[in-house]
């Protein structure tokens, strides 16, 4: 019997992206660093030997350029993959994502669309500091007119990319640093998971139970659905079973799945590596309150990052994200 093939994160996202390169002439790649070098984080690996510099284009360090150009193509019938190699720099073209991009269907009508699949690195946890370790991804799901993408494992990587490059809706794509599967970057070994060689989507707005449960619910994305899963492996040893719900798309929002879960075990615990304010963990927690809160018997709980710069030092950056044994004691302080 033939063993089922396992890929890293970097290399399912670079699989679905040729697959989708052969099938539609119409999809290119642009960005700083995606072609010779395959982008810093592995998410365009091998593409530029096979279909050359016209298709996939290493750009000048500007942004706003050419995110601005992608637009462009999207509106005269292209569909760009645009990398933003990290997330902390959208500053420099927020003007392009969130007037135009996300916008400009809306605009004209709905006579023009824009299918562009913004890719961007997040998350910290490997010392690169304040403006290279965020992950953002609640400013862009704020702004209506943008889907937000965020994988945790490499069969959902590229089950999602696929689906995002033939959406007719600008998406922003986010992948972990921490689960690319890099060498010269320690990752998260449960990213790298069994993927089929052909072509296959996962719909938006439909997260994952990666772990079910009856005591307590923990919603996350990225990386850390993993700490929450390595936490519920502890619990498990203590009789606490925790359901594990991996969002996997922001927007669209799967409320259901985590309304239902929570009328199952009655408590929730919403884990982020973005920003406490403001953010992913206070929109569950919120919808869970309107929907469920006659369900809970303790206080909705949320660990996320506090709202500070992401330290330098590597013993301040690992205080301030979420780690395995603080939401194992989260969870314990919720049951008693």
């Amino acid at each position: 019997m033939a063993t089922e093939r396992e890929l890293t994160m970097a290399k399912a996202i670079a699989e679905a992206i040729d697959q989708e390169m052969e099938r539609d002439e119409r999809v290119f790649v642009m960005g700083e660093d995606v072609g010779i070098y395959g982008g810093i984080f592995g998410a365009t690996q091998g593409l530029y030997e096979k279909y050359g510099g016209e298709r996939v284009m290493d750009t000048p360090i500007s942004e706003t350029a050419f995110i601005g150009a992608a637009t462009g193509a999207a509106a005269e019938g292209m569909r760009p993959i645009v990398e933003l190699m990290f997330v902390d720099f959208f500053g420099v073209c927020m003007d392009q994502i969130y007037n135009h991009l996300a916008k400009n269907t809306y605009m004209s009508g709905g006579h023009a669309h824009y299918p562009v699949v913004l890719t961007t690195a997040i998350g910290g946890g490997y010392n690169d500091a304040a403006q290279h370790s965020q992950c953002l991804y609640s400013i862009f799901a704020h702004v209506p007119g943008l889907k937000v993408v965020v994988p945790s494992t490499a069969y959902d990587a590229k089950g999602l990319m696929i689906s995002a490059i033939r959406d007719d809706n600008p998406v922003m794509y986010f992948f972990h640093k921490g689960l690319m599967g890099l060498g010269w970057m320690k990752y998260h070994p449960r990213s790298v998971t069994p993927v089929p060689e052909e072509p296959y989507t996962i719909p938006f707005g439909q997260a994952d139970i990666k772990r079910p449960g009856n005591d307590v619910t923990i919603v996350s994305l990225a990386m850390m659905v993993h700490r929450a899963l390595d936490a519920a492996d502890e619990l498990a040893k203590e009789g606490i079973e925790a359901e594990v719900i991996d969002l996997r798309t922001l927007v669209p929002l799967d409320k259901e799945t985590v309304v239902n879960s929570v009328k199952k075990t009655h408590r929730l615990l919403v884990v982020d590596e973005d920003y406490h304010s403001f953010g992913m963990t206070g929109e569950i927690a919120a919808i869970v309150a309107e929907e469920a809160l006659d369900y809970l018997d303790a206080p909705i709980r949320r660990l996320a990052v506090p709202d500070v710069p992401i330290p330098y030092s590597r013993p301040l950056e690992q205080f301030v994200l979420p780690s395995a044994e603080r939401i194992a004691a989260t969870v314990r302080s919720m049951m008693e």
